[in-house]
């Protein structure tokens, strides 16, 4: 009597029924990732330590034919919506967590810029927005998207009105990262880092909607930063001693102890520098940083 086919006739028509279906889910079109800056471009850049500067075997990079940016207009400051995307807080990249400010209005603070460029050039940012590496843009951690800032680089004084709309940099101590149209106008992409003021502009302040203008002779004199690389703070002075003489002999430079009073407190700062350009106490940082004898951290005053 024949074997009849009809069972593994019927499994190779479910076979048949399930591959078609699997094939038709995957040629979907998928929905916009996260907005946030957990995704696999984001986290990627996050790794990217000035890549164009210190390690040039990473892809990100210049044009290869610098354009004329000296007619770029800078963004003029206006009210508008918080984006849709990548305002989500808190979000977590690289096991730190962020949250973004409710409001930009009063913030000002001191850091250090890098910048970013040909890699990323036409790839979406946090906010979804295509990143123009000529256009006046950064990316900030935490301030809300879009904001617009006005960010002086301390080092020669050149100033720029930028709109925010991408997050990072996480690298460090990294506070801002800067479109390549806008590290060229502030003089940073030669040395990849420089310290920089990023000051919020409030769009309803008259003083503050306009382009940034430069500043009198006498403010840039006074406003002159000094870099630092802070290795530590201690309460007792023999456990900066110590400190210090673990990074004897092993590094350039030579640690100081400064006292200072915190809130009634006393406390022992060892520090390197100072240095007139960010870049010589970024290549310093990442030195101590490898040798896991510190956590240095890079300070202006």
């Amino acid at each position: 009597m024949p074997v009849t086919s009809r069972p593994s006739t019927r499994a190779a028509l479910w076979l048949l029924l399930f591959a078609t279906l699997l094939l038709g889910a995957c040629s979907r079109q998928k929905k916009p990732p996260p907005p946030v800056a957990e995704g696999s471009m984001r986290s990627e850049r996050a790794e990217i330590p000035d890549g164009q500067l210190y390690a040039p075997e990473i892809a990100d990079s210049a044009p290869e034919h610098a354009p004329d940016l000296s007619d770029l207009v800078e963004p003029t400051p206006r009210t508008e919506p918080r984006s849709r995307y990548g305002n989500h807080s808190p979000y977590k990249v690289l096991g730190r967590t962020y949250r973004v400010m409710d409001s930009a209005k009063g913030y000002v603070e001191r850091g250090v810029a890098s910048w970013y460029g040909k890699k990323f050039h036409g790839r979406p940012t946090s906010s979804f927005e295509p990143y123009d590496m000529y256009a006046f843009t950064a990316a900030h951690k935490t301030l809300p998207l879009p904001t617009y800032v006005r960010v002086t680089n301390l080092e020669n004084q050149r100033s720029v009105v930028l709109r925010v709309n991408d997050r990072g940099p996480f690298v460090a101590d990294r506070l801002i990262d800067l479109s390549y149209a806008a590290a060229m106008r502030l003089g940073v992409v030669q040395r990849g880092t420089a310290m920089v003021e990023v000051r919020a502009l409030d769009v309803d302040d008259p003083d503050h909607a306009g382009v940034a203008e430069p500043a009198p002779e006498s403010t840039v004199k006074a406003s002159v930063a000094r870099v630092w690389l802070q290795l530590g703070s201690f309460s007792d002075r023999r456990n900066a001693e110590r400190l210090r003489r673990q990074l004897e002999g092993r590094f350039s430079g030579e640690a100081t102890i400064q006292t200072a009073t915190v809130e009634g407190r006393r406390l022992f700062r060892l520090r390197m520098g100072p240095w007139e350009h960010a870049a010589d106490a970024v290549a310093l940082e990442r030195q101590i940083r490898d040798s896991g004898i510190a956590d240095p951290r890079i300070i202006t005053d």
